[in-house]
């Protein structure tokens, strides 16, 4: 246990650095705005391109992996939402957010370097397979049904699916993430390789995405904290952290998954909750204190929680 607590207290330790860099008024948090920037449009991009650029899938199908990860991403994100409206009596619209901060994982700024540096290669490989589909499936979700229960508190007025969907899909086309995915596919199929000079560019700096991800997240921190709704966060953050991976582990052993594929989708289920959640309450004027307490508690315990799954896997 202490071996596996030395891999993973390396990653929070970062978002410490980048969360002191702020307090201790060395930087200021807009300069972690622009270092997540670069992470997300530049250093991600190219990781995700140099990964599936140089992977070898071995016949390998991705559909069982993302079966079980959404399995397990359905059962949070029911039980997120029926915890709110039921247990707490919130409307439809917290019960939403509440769904998406127990089931919306931090898989590019937490989860790519974790995997990296737990699993390895193999772990790489399965996450970037995920994330190709992870961000449309979970925004397109996420905003479908905040857009229903705004039509509901609203007496039926609200944009149309389509709408929502052309939207959602014109923002994806030029997501950097699905543009380093695609490129990368495309280099693979056609199987040439990259010259030396320009792999050498694009491997390095593909290498500062992990480390510059997890302290600009660490610096951006400062705006959320703790800030009410603490009732409904704990829950949660409990699901987040503990339900997601309990079932995603579940539904990868059940379909079969190899070992390196099920433990990288696994611990990215169990790291913190996604900025994603805040931009959600952002974008509809609802839920910011449940999103951000979210974000704040598991960041805070994900050291404990992904150490666990970590040593339960193996």
């Amino acid at each position: 246990m202490s071996e596996i607590f030395s891999d993973v207290l390396p990653i929070f330790l970062l978002i410490l650095v980048g969360w002191l860099i702020v307090r201790a008024g060395i930087l200021t948090a807009s300069v972690g705005e622009a270092m997540s920037e670069f992470v997300f449009k530049i250093a991600v991009p190219l990781l995700l391109f140099q990964t599936i650029a140089g992977a070898h899938f071995h016949g390998a199908s991705p559909f069982r992996l993302w079966i079980a990860y959404f399995a397990g991403v359905a059962v949070a994100w029911t039980a997120g939402h029926l915890a709110a409206t039921r247990l707490f009596g919130r409307d439809a619209r917290i019960g939403v957010l509440a769904g998406v901060s127990s089931a919306f994982a931090n898989n590019t700024f937490i989860g790519l370097p974790l995997v990296s540096r737990v699993v390895g290669p193999d772990g790489i490989v399965a996450l970037s397979i995920l994330i190709a589909v992870h961000l449309p499936v979970m925004m397109i979700a996420g905003t479908m049904l905040m857009e229903q229960a705004e039509r509901k508190a609203n007496g039926g007025s609200g944009r149309s699916a389509g709408e929502l969907l052309h939207q959602v899909g014109r923002n994806l086309v030029r997501n950097p993430l699905v543009i380093g995915l695609v490129a990368g596919l495309v280099v693979h199929l056609i199987g040439i390789p990259l010259p030396a000079t320009l792999g050498s560019v694009v491997d390095s700096i593909a290498n500062t995405a992990g480390p510059a991800a997890l302290i600009s997240l660490g610096m951006a921190l400062r705006q959320y904290g703790l800030s009410g709704n603490l009732g409904i966060a704990s829950v949660t953050s409990a699901f987040k952290l503990l339900l997601l991976p309990a079932c995603v582990l579940s539904a990868g052993y059940l379909l079969g998954l190899s070992s390196q594929w099920r433990e990288a989708i696994v611990l990215t289920a169990a790291v913190p909750t996604g900025v994603n959640a805040w931009l959600i309450a952002n974008r509809f004027g609802v839920g910011h204190s449940l999103a951000a307490s979210t974000i704040t508690l598991t960041t805070a315990l994900g050291v404990l929680s992904v150490s666990l799954w970590a040593y339960m896997l193996g």
